[in-house]
C-alpha cells in the first residue's frame, strides 16, 4: 500500500538541523562556494546590473516585481539582477515507486524527504538558494529557485503530499535539468540508484560537463543491505517487477554480490566524474548522516 502522508511540520528533523547549524561553515560547505558576497559573478540575485527575469514564486519579495510585464500580460515576474554570489542548490528527489520500500518504521521515501527538508531548510537559512524537484519516470513536482525561507512551507508541503507510485528514469530526468540549468550550481540526488546505471553515470557526466558539483546520496533499507531473510519468502517486485518466490538461503550470496558490484560501480564512477557518493542506510539517524558528511566536508575542502 502507498504510504500515507506525513504531517508536513514533521518533516524537519530538529536534531539533524541543530548539529548541522553548530558546525558553523561546514554547514555552509553543503553548498561550497554559495555565500553571498564572496565574488561578483554573473548567477542570478538581487543586486544592481538587470540580468533576466523570472517567474513569481510566493514568498519573494514584491519590491522586485516587474508592474509593466504584469500590466502587459497580467502575469506576475521578478526582475533578476546581478550580484555577488554563486550557486543555487537543486535538490532532485527521487519519487518512484521503489523508494516505498521499507523494512522497518521507515520507508527511503519517508527518510529521503527528511534529508531534503532539512537539506532545504539551512540553504535558505544561511540565505542561499535552492530548488526542488521530485521525480520519477518524469519531474512530477517542481519548486523553482528561491532564497526567501518562507518558502520553506510550500516546499515542505509538497514533499509530505507526495506518493511514489511510478517506475523511474533518472537519467532522463537527470539530462532533462542539465538542459534546463544553464548556469553553474550544486545538484544533491536523493535516490536509492535503483536503474541502469550506465546511463545514470552517463548523465551526471551531463551535469558535471557544465561545471556544476553533483553530490549523490544513495538511500537503502538496511534489508537491502544485508538480506537477512529466512525460510521461503515471496518477494514482491516494485515498479512492475513481479513476484518471485524462492528460499532466500539459495541467493543470498549472488544477490549481495550483485549488490555491492552495483553500489561499486556507482561509487567508482562518481569518483571518476569528481562527484561526491554517500551511501545513506535507513537505520541510521539522519542527524549522524549529515553532521558527519559535513564535517568530512570541511576537513576535504577547508
Amino acid at each position: 500500500m502507498p504510504p500515507e502522508k506525513e504531517p508536513a511540520n514533521r518533516l524537519l528533523d530538529a536534531e539533524a538541523i541543530q548539529r548541522a547549524e553548530m558546525l558553523g561553515l561546514q554547514a555552509r560547505s553543503i553548498v561550497e562556494g554559495y555565500m553571498a558576497g564572496a565574488h561578483r559573478s554573473p548567477y542570478r540575485g538581487f543586486a544592481v546590473e538587470f540580468a533576466q527575469h523570472r517567474e513569481y514564486v510566493a514568498g519573494d519579495d514584491i519590491r522586485h516585481l516587474d508592474w509593466k510585464v504584469l500590466g502587459r500580460s497580467d502575469r506576475y515576474y521578478i526582475k533578476q539582477y546581478e550580484q555577488e554570489t554563486n550557486y543555487v542548490a537543486h535538490i532532485l528527489l527521487d519519487g518512484s515507486e521503489s523508494m516505498n520500500y521499507g523494512s522497518g518504521g521507515v520507508t527511503k521515501f519517508e527518510y529521503a524527504r527528511t534529508m531534503a527538508a532539512c537539506l532545504a531548510y539551512l540553504i535558505m537559512a544561511q540565505r542561499d538558494a535552492m530548488a526542488l524537484a521530485i521525480f520519477d519516470r518524469k519531474t512530477r513536482e517542481y519548486r523553482p529557485r528561491t532564497d526567501n525561507l518562507s518558502s520553506i512551507r510550500d516546499v515542505l508541503r509538497v514533499l509530505a503530499e507526495f506518493v511514489p507510485v511510478e517506475q523511474t528514469d533518472i537519467a532522463r530526468v537527470m539530462h532533462e535539468m542539465a538542459r534546463k540549468v544553464t548556469r553553474r550550481g550544486i545538484f544533491i540526488l536523493i535516490s536509492d540508484f535503483f536503474d541502469d546505471i550506465d546511463a545514470v553515470l552517463n548523465a551526471i557526466q551531463h551535469l558535471r560537463f557544465g561545471g556544476s558539483e553533483v553530490i549523490l546520496f544513495q538511500v537503502l533499507d538496511p534489508y537491502e543491505l544485508e538480506f537477512p531473510f529466512r525460510g521461503s519468502v515471496e518477494f514482491w517486485g516494485l515498479e512492475q517487477a513481479g513476484r518471485i518466490l524462492t528460499q532466500p538461503a539459495e541467493v543470498r550470496r549472488s544477490y549481495l554480490k550483485e549488490l555491492n558490484d552495483f553500489i561499486e560501480k556507482l561509487r567508482t564512477g562518481c569518483k571518476r566524474t569528481g562527484c561526491n557518493y554517500v551511501q545513506v542506510s535507513t537505520a541510521q539517524p539522519w542527524a549522524e548522516v549529515l553532521s558527519g558528511y559535513l564535517a568530512t566536508r570541511q576537513h576535504r575542502y577547508g
